[in-house]
């Protein structure tokens, strides 16, 4: 997908700006602190070579609170920040579908004495952002909030700006998905924008869903502990079997994410790595299409009967060359010599 080139002058400074007053639970922040390559430490202490200086704005992190963090906000609100990168977690609500009251809000009007919604602070400061990042499933996607029948008629940052949308540096919305994100994910998307700031970078690549191609190109199963099981037909019937946990509810061979890749934190952990079946939340058909959690994808009704039947044929041929393969070949094995009496693997 397109986005912004190296034509453009370095950037040396830019502030990040992190709205968390979408509906959410902050999940996608506290992640992001478990970090490590980079970690926000790196970015924000100028440890990263080349990366302009990084100003980090994030309601939980910051010293600041009250119409003093706020201040940067405004400013940028204004046209008064050039450039910076909005984050938003947390997932729009639908401001317009009420005759009174508000879903969601950052802050007071100082003119008004009214709250300001977060779908302001969206409309104030996307025009603005050179760069936009929707982190954690709910505001990529709309995620659990955005369920069938919800009263906030809630969705992610793309169907509330345009899936279309472009910043001022021509960048889409950058969507990195996860409930809540991995956080090395986000960082690393992160880390990307800023060295196309720097002048270092190509365009982000980006899939149609507008999520980062390196990052969710793959699936759950193609990188995860257990994919070998699948191949051999060896499913768990119940939690904690050390098998393939398909028929337990696993969504993995369908859904894109590398968190059995990668893990979560240092490269440790990971859903089904740790015998959690994975429900789909970097997609955006989460939760409804995933529902109800724990019960076989129906699709795997099929394919796992087909692989049952080739993979324990398989198997048994394997193990049937694994017994030979553990035999010393005849040649190396010493001739009898008199009075020893040890012996060797037959």
């Amino acid at each position: 997908m397109a986005g912004s080139t190296l034509s453009a002058p370095p950037i040396t400074e830019i502030d990040v700006l992190w709205i968390t007053a979408g509906l959410g639970c902050d999940g996608d922040t506290i992640a992001m602190t478990a970090a490590t390559q980079p970690s926000i430490e790196d970015i924000v202490m100028g440890g990263m070579p080349w990366i302009p200086k990084v100003n980090f704005h994030n309601p939980f992190l910051s010293l600041e609170n009250g119409d003093e963090f706020l201040q940067r906000f405004h400013l940028a609100a204004g046209g008064g920040i050039d450039p910076f990168i909005l984050v938003v977690e947390g997932s729009i609500p639908n401001e317009k579908n009420k005759q009174g009251g508000y879903w969601a809000s950052l802050g007071t009007d100082a003119a008004t004495g009214q709250p300001i919604t977060t779908c302001e602070w969206i409309d104030r400061l996307a025009p603005h952002a050179w760069a936009v990042i929707a982190v954690g499933t709910c505001a990529t996607y709309g995620g659990i909030h955005a369920m069938e029948g919800n009263p906030t008629g809630c969705m992610g940052l793309p169907d509330y700006l345009g899936w279309n949308w472009r910043s001022t540096a021509n960048i889409p919305i950058v969507c990195v998905p996860g409930c809540p994100i991995q956080p090395d994910n986000f960082m690393e998307t992160l880390l990307y924008l800023l060295y196309i700031a720097a002048g270092r970078a190509p365009a982000i690549p980006l899939d149609e869903a507008l999520r980062p191609t390196w990052l969710f190109g793959s699936t759950v199963h193609e990188g995860c502990d257990r994919g070998g099981y699948y191949e051999q037909g060896q499913f768990a019937e119940e939690y904690g079997s050390p098998l393939c946990i398909v028929k337990l509810g696993c969504w993995g061979p369908v859904v894109q994410c590398n968190v059995g890749k990668r893990g979560w934190m240092g490269g440790i952990g990971g859903c089904p790595n740790v015998g959690g079946i994975c429900i789909g939340c970097t997609m955006p058909g989460f939760p409804d299409k995933f529902m109800p959690f724990m019960n076989q994808p129906p699709g795997s009704l099929l394919s796992s009967a087909a692989v049952q039947t080739y993979g324990r044929a398989i198997h048994a041929l394997r193990r049937f060359t694994q017994a030979s393969l553990n035999k010393v070949p005849s040649w190396r094995r010493q001739q009898a010599i008199p009075n020893r009496t040890d012996s060797h693997p037959s």
